[in-house]
This record gives structure tokens, sequence and C-alpha cells, in this order.
């Protein structure tokens, strides 16, 4: 696995498959901030809470001028059905083969009832327009997270 990007690198350029049904690149939204946030499953509680905290906050992010990603292992028909029963105005990724969350270091080691798997480390990372690392989350919690990050734009 490598290592976490840090504040002051550039964010690993990717392409991956999105719920639009085409490739969507990192490198095409500079001149734009990104919010590139790695969750673990569609349809669930907490991703399902951070997702929706995203989407509350969406208007915000907008005058900000800032374009969010959400990328997990969940195929494209997975995530039209999570956009559309949460009406989720941004894209959704699909990083199946994990390669992106392994680029970015989000693919580790977790434990749920005592057994240890592997999986995404939820993390958000803010790009800047430039294309670097501006600021990143790990370990987040998935409730009020939307407005954690949007703090951090403003900054």
């Amino acid at each position: 696995m490598s290592e976490m990007p840090k504040p002051g690198q550039a964010a690993p350029d990717f392409e991956l498959p999105s719920d639009r049904g085409d490739k969507v690149r990192l490198s095409n939204f500079r001149g734009k901030k990104v919010v590139l946030y790695f969750y673990p499953k569609d349809m669930t509680s907490g991703c399902t809470k951070e997702a929706c905290s995203f989407r509350d906050n969406y208007p915000q992010y907008e005058e900000q001028g800032a374009v969010i990603l959400g990328v997990s292992p969940d195929p494209p028909q997975s995530h039209v059905r999570f956009k559309s029963k949460y009406n989720l105005p941004f894209l959704l990724l699909s990083d199946e083969d994990h390669k992106v969350a392994e680029q970015y270091g989000v693919w580790g080691e977790k434990q749920m009832y005592g057994r240890a798997y592997q999986g995404i480390l939820r993390t958000t990372f803010v790009i800047d327009e430039e294309g670097g690392i501006a600021k990143v989350f790990t370990k987040v919690k998935p409730d009020g997270h939307g407005e954690e990050v949007l703090g951090a734009l403003a900054e």
C-alpha cells in the first residue's frame, strides 16, 4: 500500500468509471477545489449519513466552487441506486479493484466483530485548484462531516 499523500504534495491522478457511465479523470477538475472522499460501501448507515451530509451542504460547496467526488469499491450500478435513493447531487466513482484507494493509502486493515479484513479507511482529501493536497481528514466520523469539510474549504 502506498503512503497517504500529505498536504503540500500533488494528488495522484486517476481515471475511474462514474455512476453516469463515463470515465472521470481527477486532472479534469484543475482550476476547481475537489473534495475527494473515500467511503466503504453504498447503502450502509455510516456511508449514507456521510453522503447525505455532503448533499445537505451541497449549495455551499457550489458557492465555494468545489466539486465533490465520492469513491468506493462498489460497481457503478450500485452507485446509481445509492444516488437516486438519496438524491445525491455529486459524482460517485467505482474503484472496484481498489487501486486508487491503495494509491491514496486508504485501503487497509479494518476490524469488525473481532475479525480483521481489508477495506476502505474512511478518509477525505481536499485538493486545491492546482491539484495539490490542501487537507486530509482521517478516521472520519460520518455525522456532520459535510460541515467539517466545508469549514476547511473556507480557510
